[in-house]
């Protein structure tokens, strides 16, 4: 139990670090943070199966992300044909983006930074760690809360800058509260599919494609919407 709450508070230092240092240190913090993490739950003895980083379902769920992958892509193209729901991807965070930083964002910081610490934390090490402790479904029901709430602080300017959500829970700060709340209940959700994906594959591969596939393609997607829109 102690190494659990050990786990918990990493992850609870590192979001107050992700969230408030420079653009700079935010992979590098969380590269360190995801380490830290799996040293923590090896000490604690959960093996590298349990993790969802063994070798025997390494196939499987590389097959299982491809597929994913895939989907996501089809998915995001269609909803971007589509004008009615063209506008969720208006983001001016991502619109300002220059060419590089967008290829910084989509192939580092994205895959090697919020990808990487989310799924080692809350598919991987936490989950691992409740599995054992109290079985799958508790251990699916807390992490994914908890990765609910791992979004509080960024989602805070979620209405200022993407039209979508602007547009249904207005401005002020009744809109934000409101956005943050859907933000939280949604990626909790989100967390559950990713959980059961670990789950039905033992691998992490699964969740760490989706959830590439889902922030990489969406920030490739919405630049691009940023200026079309802009010409």
């Amino acid at each position: 139990m102690r190494m659990l709450l050990l786990a918990v508070v990493v992850l609870a230092a590192a979001n107050t670090l992700v969230n408030r240092l420079g653009p700079d240190l935010y992979v590098p913090v969380c590269v360190t943070t995801a380490a830290a993490l799996v040293l923590i739950a090896r000490r604690a003895g959960i093996t590298w199966d349990e993790l969802g980083l063994g070798r025997a379902s390494a196939r499987r769920g590389l097959r299982w992300g491809l597929l994913l992958a895939g989907a996501v892509v089809l998915v995001y193209l269609v909803a971007l044909a589509l004008p009615f729901t063209r506008e969720a991807f208006q983001d001016e965070r991502v619109a300002e983006l220059s060419g590089g930083q967008l290829v910084y964002r989509v192939l580092v910081r994205v895959p090697f930074g919020t990808v990487l610490l989310e799924e080692i934390a809350f598919r991987g090490v936490l989950w691992a760690m409740m599995r054992r402790r109290w079985g799958a479904s508790w251990a699916t029901a807390v992490s994914s809360g908890l990765f609910g709430l791992w979004h509080i602080q960024p989602s805070r300017g979620l209405t200022g800058s993407n039209a979508a959500a602007e547009a249904v829970f207005g401005t002020g700060g009744t809109g934000v509260a409101l956005s943050v709340a859907a933000a939280v209940g949604g990626t909790a959700l989100a967390g559950v599919v990713f959980c059961e994906l670990r789950r039905r594959s033992g691998s992490l591969i699964p969740p760490v494609a989706l959830h590439c596939a889902l922030n990489s393609a969406g920030y490739a997607l919405a630049w691009a919407v940023g200026r079309w829109w802009g010409e």
